[in-house]
């Protein structure tokens, strides 16, 4: 029995599907449950949790919360100047669910940990909500080096229209992977999922709920829309330094090391083109 039960894990594994990914038995219900809509000053957008040490760690797209970007500018210890890059709080909202009728919404403050830019960056961004405990359910990432297979069925559960569509379910296939728009030099993958103004941030997952994009950007047409794919998305949280945030294998930095953290990604790619934002325009909703 004890051999059964290693080579069937042996095989889940190079399957790239980890066990607790295959326990997801209603996987709408386990999207409903990661989702969550991210407000900040007239926009909104969605957001996807992952919990770590009861902390609840929201990932959205840059975009979203870019209106809470302010600067100002300071004496450094060596007499000249710098500019500090500084992001107001953003509101992290929750629906709560009693016998199919939503009964309520928690909304929390979430302070700005990571961004890089929506125009000359990856158009990401990491929050944490200052409440613990605020979700207990903790999104899963596709961590495997495979590509998702094109035709692949997809769900999507974001924020459409904004907080009156807040947890909203879809379905969809992937179209094509490797988009590049405009002369931005990013990829983005392609799919079918129904989105509309307030879906930026949301997850798009495969059939077992596995995180393989955020969705990002649309077309006047519905069931073109564009995601970051998480291979993209995972590459430059190694590199940003927040990768424990998708990936529960990796360490977790201190306390310390992370208020050191910057914030914004330093430069970006600004000899590259923006991403075509007439073709292709963001989605999130304008109050």
């Amino acid at each position: 029995m004890k051999r059964r039960t290693f080579i069937a894990a042996a095989m889940v594994a190079a399957m790239g599907v980890t066990a607790d990914a295959a326990k997801i038995e209603d996987v709408p219900k386990y999207l409903q449950d990661i989702s969550v809509t991210v407000r900040a000053k007239g926009a909104e957008g969605s957001g996807i949790a992952f919990v770590r040490d009861g902390v609840t760690w929201v990932w959205t797209a840059a975009h979203v919360v870019d209106g809470l970007r302010k600067t100002r500018t300071v004496v450094d210890g060596k007499g000249g100047k710098k500019t500090l890059v500084e992001f107001d709080d953003a509101q992290v909202v929750r629906i709560l669910l009693e016998n199919g009728r939503i009964v309520g919404r928690l909304s929390i403050d979430a302070r700005v940990v990571r961004y890089s830019d929506a125009t000359y960056g990856h158009d990401l961004a990491l929050l944490r909500v200052r409440k613990k405990g605020f979700i207990p359910t903790s999104c899963r990432f596709f961590l495997v080096d495979q590509l998702p297979k094109v035709g692949s069925d997809l769900w999507h559960c974001g924020s459409l229209l904004g907080s009156p569509g807040a947890g909203s379910v879809t379905r969809g296939t992937m179209s094509q992977l490797g988009r590049i728009i405009g002369g931005s030099k990013v990829i983005y993958d392609q799919c079918t999922v129904t989105a509309f103004p307030g879906s930026s941030g949301g997850a798009v997952t495969m059939a077992d709920g596995r995180i393989v994009g955020m969705l990002v950007r649309g077309t006047s047409v519905q069931g073109f829309n564009l995601i970051v794919p998480v291979r993209r998305w995972r590459k430059w949280a190694k590199s940003a330094g927040v990768l424990w945030a998708m990936d529960p294998a990796a360490k977790m930095p201190t306390a310390a090391v992370l208020d050191a953290m910057p914030i914004e990604d330093a430069g970006g790619n600004k000899s590259a083109s923006p991403p075509d934002g007439k073709r292709f325009p963001v989605l999130i909703r304008r109050k």
